[in-house]
């Protein structure tokens, strides 16, 4: 019955169901109007959604509202460093967010879809997270390494046509951001998790998408006569 917003991400994204967090946010906010769908996979960089966007969306499904796209901290760990695994090129980076926006403006024409930059990264508090094995004993991501791919990120997005949410600058206006905004130098804290909520709901907004605009499923109590409730159910 209700349109859907998808949220397709790396571990940003799929922890952003926890408490507090800024998917949540939006279920809470888009109560009654939106199914706010979660579609994060924690650890992946745009080499491998493109790998399984096929499966992420099957055709079967309808024309959602609006998707955001959130990859970038991964594929910006260092080549030389523990999690090089998980590196992807910038030039690649690039062309692999133009893939994965044009395979969504292909099946869905008129969905909306939001592009989220990578934080900035606490390179301190990432020596103390490590998620692999740490020889080397440097942190695996730079604050200028996200930066670069950060940047990257709004280039596609006016290069696309699509809306972009520059979390890297964003973030770093905040007084004491590296502990304001993020948890363990990478993942995001309460004031992290709330400033993406507001911004995805801000760059909703300027497509015509809030809470204003986007009906109800059902009717809502303040509109069923108490004299005769059935009425209100009449037609649906």
């Amino acid at each position: 019955m209700r349109p859907k917003i998808y949220l397709f991400g790396d571990s940003i994204t799929e922890m952003s169901f926890d408490d507090g967090g800024w998917g949540a946010s939006l279920v809470k906010h888009f109560n009654r109007t939106v199914d706010v769908v979660l579609r994060g996979y924690s650890g992946y960089n745009t080499r491998w959604a493109l790998k399984v966007i096929e499966k992420v969306f099957p055709e079967t499904e309808e024309s959602p509202l609006a998707v955001t796209v959130f990859f970038g901290a991964n594929d910006a760990c260092l080549v030389n460093r523990c999690s090089a695994f998980q590196h992807v090129p910038i030039d690649e980076y690039k062309q692999n967010l133009h893939s994965i926006v044009s395979f969504l403006k292909g099946r869905w024409p008129t969905t909306q879809i939001i592009l989220i930059s990578p934080p900035p990264i606490d390179e301190p508090a990432r020596l103390l997270y490590p998620f692999t094995e740490n020889k080397l004993r440097l942190p695996e991501r730079t604050n200028e390494a996200a930066g670069n791919y950060a940047k990257a990120c709004l280039a596609v997005a006016a290069e696309c046509g699509v809306v972009a949410v520059d979390l890297w600058t964003r973030m770093q206006q905040i007084p004491g951001w590296q502990t304001a905004c993020l948890s363990d130098g990478l993942h995001l804290s309460q004031t992290g998790n709330k400033i993406v909520f507001e911004e995805i709901l801000e760059a909703l907004k300027k497509k015509g998408l809030s809470l204003e605009t986007l009906p109800i499923d059902l009717p809502d109590i303040t509109e069923i006569d108490p004299n005769d409730p059935l009425k209100s159910f009449e037609g649906i």
